[in-house]
């Protein structure tokens, strides 16, 4: 809508200002000739009539607004949005405030003070708003002489938390594909940064790729292995994954991927460091874990160190003993009311004690119940405790092992 109102406004504007134009005109040229008068002028005989003046002010303001259809008509058929060609106009109209400044001091016969006004203090404004932009088109001539970065390149500002590849050095502003910033991984986005030239003065700038016949770097893929893994074996998948993933890299750079290693308590690392092309680290280093995944799954002879488990196989066996031995135990749930009592004389304290360890962590161990002998619910024949706590913890059904009834001897 907003920009429907920009559009109809500049007809409208355009009629406005040729009306008050021939109105001005008309006024200067019949009112002398119906009252036989003269007009007075502003200033002497060099100045300028009050409608005069006023004619000079409307035609500006006209100007401005047919240079504002021009352009809106001429981004139109380029297929640019409308909000460029605001932009363009309030430069024109810009323009046109400092031209009906200029004419207002002409009209008065003040040109010459206007002048040395704007040469005081003028100098110095404009002076100052175009320190910025003067530093920038200097960076601009030191980065086209020196080329410490040039299109293609990835940089680095470190200050500014910005890395990007170099898509365009212009005169106010470089232009950068980021790197990062909306995914977490080297990877160009496609969102452009405009860094402002004049910053450059300033800024720390690292450049991954500052020869782009060979636009390569050192990365590293981090595996951790337990203490009884073999160590060769090791070291074989790794490097058998980087030396079959990174073979173009080895063939340009002649540096062949190596392992170092570091302690620590849960096992081994083992830093796999390889050639890599800088615009492709992150899919090479993909491409390399997903190679030693696939091989480690395939050899006993290593293991993957997991802190607190201690490794991957160990924490797996351990899950997979825990359900073996809940089938063997025939653990079920069975409901609270067909289970049938428990002992009297056990003490309300420690059921009291157990119930809030159970409602913390859980039954950690099932109780045991046997079928009774006339076929009405399960006899407990241990774990009476644990069925009180479970019974004052509002529980309907509870996990028990049921075994063979006992024969009366």
């Amino acid at each position: 809508m907003k920009n429907i109102c920009y559009r109809s406004r500049t007809p409208f504007f355009l009629t406005f200002w040729l009306s008050v134009l021939a109105l001005a005109l008309a006024v200067n040229w019949l009112l002398p000739i119906c009252t036989n008068k003269t007009w007075h002028r502003l200033a002497g005989t060099s100045g300028l009539t009050v409608p005069q003046l006023l004619a000079v002010f409307a035609g500006i303001l006209a100007i401005s607004e047919v240079l504002k259809l021009v352009t809106q008509a001429v981004l139109a058929r380029r297929n640019k949005p409308l909000a460029e060609g605001m932009m363009i106009g309030r430069l024109y109209q810009l323009v046109a405030m400092l031209a009906i400044l200029l004419s207002f001091a002409a009209g008065l016969g003040a040109l010459s003070a206007f002048g040395a006004f704007f040469a005081m203090f003028g100098g110095m404004l404009l002076g100052w708003s175009l320190q910025a932009p003067v530093s920038g088109f200097a960076a601009y001539l030191l980065v086209s002489l020196k080329r410490p970065f040039r299109p293609g390149d990835r940089v680095q500002f470190p200050n500014l938390g910005l890395t990007g590849d170099v898509k365009d050095v212009g005169v106010m502003y470089t232009t950068l594909d980021q790197v990062g910033g909306s995914i977490g991984s080297e990877e160009a986005v496609g969102r452009d940064i405009l860094v402002p030239n004049a910053m450059l003065f300033s800024q720390v700038v690292i450049n991954y790729t500052v020869t782009q016949g060979a636009a390569y770097m050192l990365d590293e893929v981090v595996v951790r292995i337990t203490y009884d893994s073999n160590w060769e074996v090791a070291e074989k998948v790794l490097l058998g994954a980087a030396q079959e993933v990174t073979k173009p890299f080895i063939e340009a750079t002649g540096t062949s991927p190596y392992i170092r290693s570091d302690l620590y308590d849960y096992g081994v690392y083992l830093r796999l460091r390889y050639q890599t092309a800088v615009q492709d680290r992150v899919e090479t280093a993909y491409r390399i874990q997903k190679r030693i995944f696939e091989e480690i799954q395939k050899t006993p002879e290593v293991d993957l160190a997991i802190p607190f488990v201690y490794s991957y196989r160990s924490g797996m066996d351990k899950r997979d003993e825990t359900q073996r031995d809940k089938e063997e135990r025939n653990v079920r749930e069975i409901e609270v009311v067909r289970v049938n009592g428990g002992v009297p004389a056990v003490d309300q304290r420690d059921i009291e004690q157990l119930a809030r360890s159970i409602a913390t962590q859980g039954l950690l161990q099932p109780i045991i119940v046997a079928k009774a002998p006339k076929g009405n619910g399960y006899d407990i024949m241990a774990g009476h405790l644990r069925f009180e706590a479970c019974k004052r913890l509002g529980w309907k059904t509870i996990p028990a092992v049921i075994v063979a009834p006992q024969q009366e001897s």
